[in-house]
């Protein structure tokens, strides 16, 4: 598989050579789904919480004596059965991460690039050469790349200048290679990757 790679004027300068074994095949679409349920997972906050009856408001006293009443038996006020009582088994504050198979991961992220290189949605730069940290020069980059939708750029070490050029700009997204994940792709539009990057994308994702 071989891919164009252009400059900062959207010029062929060379061509970059994708192993098969890498970036084709069958896209995985089920992995896809388990790399992105695992990250959601875990940034949840799980900060929710409910009162147990030993938490509520109340008396601990029986309010009534327990027979001759006619009245159904009763502990507390705070039973759970009442209106005012405490919570039985409601969520408590936890984490919901949980451990995937580094060999999911990386072949989530395979799948990912797979369905953007079908899609003919990647372009591969030569080199991000943002020379200011100023918004406009990173717009301008964008439009002489034809980007028009929700964008991502991919480097193996993003330079200062083009994180703060390209962080007040909507959809566009900045992102080391090795922090990449399959969410990160499938959820743009566009992916913009330097030779570079791709090239490490490469090796790791081989491994």
């Amino acid at each position: 598989m071989t891919i164009d790679v252009v400059n900062d004027q959207n010029e062929k300068v060379d061509a970059l050579e994708l192993s098969d074994d890498i970036f084709g095949g069958r896209v995985q679409t089920g992995l896809i789904w388990e790399s992105v349920v695992h990250q959601h997972a875990r940034e949840r906050r799980g900060t929710h919480s409910t009162k147990t009856r030993g938490a509520v408001r109340g008396s601990g006293a029986k309010p009534w004596r327990q027979k001759g009443t006619g009245r159904a038996r009763v502990g507390e006020v705070r039973n759970p059965l009442w209106r005012t009582g405490g919570t039985v088994f409601g969520p408590k504050p936890r984490s919901y991460a949980y451990r995937l198979p580094k060999r999911m991961t990386r072949g989530a992220l395979r799948s990912a690039l797979r369905q953007r290189i079908l899609d003919d949605t990647v372009t591969v730069l030569e080199r991000f050469t943002v020379s200011e940290p100023r918004t406009r020069l990173a717009l301008d980059l964008l439009t002489r790349l034809g980007v028009s939708t929700k964008v991502l750029l991919v480097d193996v070490r993003p330079g200062e200048n083009l994180e703060r050029a390209a962080r007040n700009l909507p959809d566009v997204s900045v992102v080391a290679s090795n922090r990449l994940t399959a969410r990160d792709v499938i959820g743009t539009g566009r992916v913009v990757a330097s030779k570079d990057a791709m090239e490490h994308l490469a090796r790791v994702l081989g491994s």
